[in-house]
C-alpha cells in the first residue's frame, strides 16, 4: 500500500470537490480522508496501490463544469491506516 498526502489547488472549494473525491475514491477502492484547508486548497490522505493512485490522481485532475484543478502536490504520507474514505 502506498500512502500519500495530496494538496489540490484551483476552484476546489464550494463546488462539490470533496464529495466528487469521495465518489471517485469509493469507485476505485481508495482509503483516506479529504478536507478543506483555510488557504482555499483541499487536502487528501490517500492509501492504495500504485496503479490505483495513478488513476485516482488522473480522475481528480479531470474536474467538471464547476471544478477546475490547477495542480496536485503529492508527497509521501505518514498517517494511520484507514479502512474507508470520508469527508471531514
Amino acid at each position: 500500500m502506498t500512502k500519500v498526502k495530496i494538496t489540490v489547488a484551483g476552484t476546489v472549494q464550494g463546488v462539490g470537490f470533496r464529495y466528487n473525491t469521495l465518489k471517485i475514491a469509493k469507485h476505485l477502492g481508495v482509503f483516506g480522508r479529504v478536507w478543506n484547508n483555510d488557504d482555499g486548497t483541499v487536502g487528501i490522505f490517500a492509501q492504495c496501490d500504485e496503479q490505483t493512485l495513478f488513476n485516482f490522481q488522473k480522475r481528480l485532475r479531470e474536474g467538471n463544469h464547476w471544478i477546475r484543478v490547477n495542480y496536485l502536490d503529492v508527497e509521501a504520507g505518514d498517517f494511520e491506516d484507514f479502512k474507508d474514505f470520508k469527508v471531514i
